[in-house]
């Protein structure tokens, strides 16, 4: 696993020198796109806690337990630095399905997972549609702040 050793959001973006404009470019993507998701930086969830390890720019908050009962804040919007790409998590579904799913294949990604999607270089986004995917997640929760609860719980 690919390992930030930053301790706050000026160092995560600093972290790698080569790939900060990128993730500054797509931060005002989703600050533009959804001002209602609150950035902070997310330190990772400690050993035993539920949620990954890594450290991430989050975008809104929720918090939710798995089935062991531990639980632990998660961002609705997670944007991580991998080894030679970024990731973008999401936490949201739209009739029970992954929110991906309707943008898969369209975004500029180079990989998509379960609700997540990565890319090498933001300019090879397809940031219209980045955008309305942004949108229509900080919609979702606006109107159904369970949402991301019954997605992480269920996942």
């Amino acid at each position: 696993m690919f390992k930030v050793t930053a301790d706050d959001l000026d160092g995560y973006f600093g972290f790698d020198p080569e790939r900060e404009s990128d993730l500054r470019k797509f931060d005002g993507l989703i600050r533009e796109a959804a001002p209602s998701l609150r950035r902070h930086f997310h330190e990772g969830t400690p050993a035993g806690s539920a949620g990954m390890r890594m450290k991430m720019i989050g975008y809104g908050r929720f918090r939710y337990s798995i089935r062991s009962g531990k639980s632990t804040d998660w961002p609705v919007i997670g944007v991580a630095l991998q080894k030679s790409y970024i990731s973008v998590y999401l936490s949201v579904t739209v009739d029970s399905r992954p929110i991906v799913d309707r943008y898969r294949g369209r975004l500029g990604e180079i990989r998509s997972g379960r609700n997540n999607f990565s890319f090498v270089r933001y300019d090879e986004l397809k940031s219209e549609i980045v955008a309305e995917l942004i949108a229509e997640t900080a919609e979702i929760l606006s109107a159904d702040p369970a949402n991301p609860v019954r997605y992480r719980e269920e996942a």
